[in-house]
């Protein structure tokens, strides 16, 4: 009853040829990790910093984002910073939209 590393591929795993070219198909899955963990933190965490604070955080993320690449492989990782930064869009956009029409007051800062 074993299981072949093909079939538990995620999608993007698949996509990224892992099963054929592992070594560029990681690098595709991270940075399409890392470009996806820019967009949620931007979408949904980045307040405005000084530009040192800013290099740290991207830093830290570069980081982070090389082990999330190896649990990308068979995890829905990709796939869920997808669904995540969909959703913040969505919430931007509604936001925005709130704001325009005056139903929502900023803040003096």
């Amino acid at each position: 009853m074993s299981v072949n590393v093909t079939e538990r591929l995620t999608f993007f795993g698949r996509l990224f040829g892992l099963d054929s070219n592992p070594e560029s198909g990681m690098w595709y899955l991270f940075i399409t990790i890392f470009i996806l963990s820019i967009l949620v933190y931007n979408l949904g965490f980045a307040r405005k910093v000084k530009v040192w604070q800013n290099a740290i955080i991207y830093v830290v993320m570069f980081l982070g984002c090389i082990i999330l690449t190896f649990f990308g492989a068979f995890l829905p990782v990709a796939e869920s910073l997808i669904v995540a930064t969909a959703v913040l869009a969505l919430y931007r956009f509604r936001l925005h939209q709130e704001r325009k029409a005056g139903n929502i007051k900023t803040s003096g800062k």
